[in-house]
Parts: C-alpha cells; sequence; structure tokens
C-alpha cells in the first residue's frame, strides 16, 4: 500500500530564527506508515494552495499561544509567546486545506487555532483551573481523564468512554465555534478534543500523543486512524 506523503506544520524558535520540529510528530506518523514532510513558514497564498493540493493530509502542532486579537480581544498578562508568522500560515493553509476537504490532525495549539479560525474565543490562561492541565516533565505521562463523546470520531477510533491523557497547555476554548463538535471533555468541563463535520477526517485533541506513542495505545490509534485517512 502506497505510503501517504503528510505537511507537518514548523515550529519556529524567535531566538535562533529557525524552524525546528519535535521527533514525535514525525515519528509518531512515520510509525503509522506515513511519510511526514515538514512544511517552509510561509503566508505566500500561492505556495500554500499548492501545498495544500499536493500533500495527502496535514498535522497541525502545538507550540505558541494564538494571538488574541484573532478573536477580537487584547493580550493579557498570562498570555504567553505568539507568533504572528504561524498565526498567519495556518490560518491560509487551514483554509485551502479544508476547501480542499483533506486530512487533517491538530495537537494542542492547533484544537485552539481551528476554534478561532471558525470563529471561537480562548481563555487566554487556565492556572487557575481545577485540573493542572501544563503537567511537568516527563510529558508522556498521563495525569487526567477525560470522557470521549461516543458519536464523534475520536470515540470511533478509540473505543473507550474515558481514557488518561498528558495535558501541556495554559490555554483552552471558551467560546466553541459554530462549525466545531466537541467531542471530548475534561473532568473540569474543558473541551479535550473536537471535530469538522462535513470533512472526511478532521479531528484535533488538547493533549500531546507525539509525546508518548510508543507506550500508550490510544495516541498510536490517533495517528493510525489519521493516516489511514491520508491513503
Amino acid at each position: 500500500m502506497q505510503k501517504p506523503m503528510i505537511g507537518v506544520l514548523p515550529l519556529y524558535d524567535e531566538n535562533k530564527e529557525s524552524y525546528w520540529m519535535l521527533p514525535g510528530y514525525m515519528k509518531g506518523i512515520e510509525a503509522a506508515g506515513g511519510i511526514p514532510v515538514m512544511l517552509p513558514l510561509t503566508a505566500d497564498t500561492d505556495i500554500l494552495e499548492k501545498t495544500a493540493a499536493a500533500f495527502d493530509g496535514f498535522l497541525f502542532t502545538g507550540g505558541h499561544d494564538i494571538s488574541p486579537e484573532m478573536y477580537g480581544e487584547e493580550k493579557e498578562a498570562a498570555c504567553g509567546e505568539t507568533c504572528w508568522d504561524r498565526d498567519r500560515m495556518e490560518a491560509v493553509l487551514f483554509e485551502k486545506v479544508t476547501g480542499h476537504n483533506k486530512p487533517v490532525f491538530g495537537i494542542c495549539r492547533a484544537l485552539q487555532l481551528f476554534n478561532v479560525l471558525l470563529g471561537g474565543t480562548l481563555y487566554q490562561d487556565l492556572s487557575k483551573d481545577v485540573i493542572n492541565h501544563k503537567q511537568k516533565p516527563p510529558y508522556s505521562r498521563t495525569v487526567h481523564e477525560v470522557t470521549i463523546e461516543e458519536r464523534t470520531l475520536p470515540g470511533s477510533i478509540l473505543q473507550e468512554k474515558k481514557i488518561r491523557v498528558n495535558s501541556y497547555h495554559h490555554q483552552g476554548i471558551k467560546e466553541l465555534a459554530a462549525q466545531l463538535q466537541p467531542a471530548a471533555y475534561a473532568d473540569d468541563g474543558l473541551i479535550e478534543a473536537v471535530v469538522m463535520p462535513g470533512q472526511s477526517f478532521n479531528l484535533a485533541v488538547q493533549w500531546h500523543p507525539e509525546f508518548n506513542y510508543e507506550e500508550d495505545s490510544h495516541s498510536r490509534a490517533l495517528f493510525q486512524a489519521f493516516v489511514d485517512a491520508c491513503r
């Protein structure tokens, strides 16, 4: 069976002015039978249109906080580092890949990004939340439960009502975009996964399967379902 080519959104280090990548994003795709390729950081619409058409699927990665101006708010002191170059590129690419109905898998920041791009809003900081959503290393260990909605894409993939997940984020969905469907919740009510109905495969999770896909069967299942959808 032919291995699908999957575009992986780049991480960016402002201090070093460099693109970089966590190996788990790439290796999780490889382990599931895909070929990951890190994309350039650009907002050139012609490049992104050709990119959207050329790849079989796209993994939107974690990283920077979303710029609050994208959802009509001023930046609070507790908001972390943002990257306008990433926000701009990913906004353009998300529109184009969903227009092509290409499979999309989003992790952490990506869940928040999809929500904002479709009209939702975010909590800029969850530090006073009931559950500690920002764990300390090692990030491969699971720290809290999420409840999976049964009649959703992750419900069909994971085949369990509750799973334990790792957690490394301090922002989250406040107002859910109308075009998204919630697919998992933490015990404090925070939305932990969303899907975009009408797309072939459009799933984003708040946790980090790239950190524990080797030892966690649920993380492997998510990568596998995504790569299979890209074939």
